[in-house]
């Protein structure tokens, strides 16, 4: 891990753009554009419906085998199922932890967490969030994969840890400060809060800010939750667990400097960076896995 002192990323970089820049986004874009100049409710609902489809889609996870020594367990969920990835060799009564993907991931991305885990004497439980992977469903929301974490816990919990990557880990650090009963976490790669995400996707869209503003709002109602819940400010104080916050500065989806606002609001918390790894490989580093692992070994303070 690197030591050197911390100075802020640049924060022109748009990580929306590179999922809007491919023929058919673009398209999309200019669409989108007209129709926000003249009909602006219709483009709300529009955007809305693009922002909630997680690109690419979830058939190339469902295409591939399921991994040697795995098995998948469906569980009801909002008219449709949640597939959940069990170990076939877990040790009867080992305590369990819970591994949550990303956006436009899916469970096999956590099984090097899942394996290092398991060769602690932990059973690890890995969800396809709604949208992902085997899970049905093809659009979802941040409101939806809390709802979905608290379903897996009614049945497998409570976790003597839960390890979450990117927006998986803010919807997982908003469970936690609801009650996910959970002694630890690490939060691997943490995503910005979702008002971020609104104004990223207004910029690479080519609309601004007055499409967000109109895009939170509607979310809002729809989810009954504020943005502001997944804001630093509001999840400090509701966060009991020790948390462990891993991020490499070359993170350029997820931006470390969110990583380090959480930390900086938790007493007791503890940010571990990385350099090189980039968003999604951080989550198979050696010496991520090693520090997750040890992490989620220290007995509840």
């Amino acid at each position: 891990m690197h030591t050197r002192p911390l100075k802020p990323p640049a924060l022109g970089h748009n990580p929306a753009a590179m999922f809007f820049t491919a023929p058919p986004a673009r398209a999309l874009a200019g669409l989108l554009r007209s129709l926000d100049r003249w009909a602006p409710s219709f483009s709300t609902r529009m955007a809305m419906g693009l922002f909630f489809t997680p690109l690419p889609t979830k058939w190339p996870a469902r295409a591939r085998a399921l991994p040697a020594g795995w098995q998948v367990e469906r569980l009801p969920f909002e008219g449709g199922s949640l597939a959940v990835w069990r170990r076939l060799d877990t040790r009867p009564q080992a305590p369990r932890v819970l591994l949550v993907h990303g956006w436009a991931g899916d469970a096999s991305q956590m099984l090097r967490q899942a394996e290092a885990l398991a060769a602690q004497g932990l059973e690890p439980i890995l969800v396809d969030l709604p949208a992902h992977g085997r899970s049905s469903a093809w659009r979802s929301n941040l409101g939806q994969w809390v709802r979905a974490l608290f379903t897996v816990s009614a049945r497998f919990g409570p976790w003597q840890g839960v390890v979450a990557h990117s927006l998986g880990g803010l919807a997982t650090a908003h469970a936690l400060a609801r009650g996910l009963p959970a002694q630890a976490a690490a939060l691997i790669a943490l995503a910005p809060p979702p008002r971020q995400f609104l104004s990223w996707f207004g910029a690479a869209m080519g609309v601004g800010e007055g499409l967000a503003e109109r895009m939170q709002q509607r979310i809002e109602r729809r989810l009954g939750v504020r943005m502001s819940e997944f804001e630093a400010s509001w999840l400090a104080p509701r966060l009991r667990q020790p948390i462990l916050l891993v991020h490499d500065r070359d993170d350029r989806t997820a931006p470390w400097h969110y990583s380090q606002g959480l930390q900086a609001q938790l007493p007791g918390s503890r940010l571990q960076l990385t350099q090189g790894q980039g968003h999604r490989r951080v989550l198979d580093h050696i010496e991520v896995l090693s520090a997750v692992a040890a992490h989620l070994q220290r007995p509840a303070s």
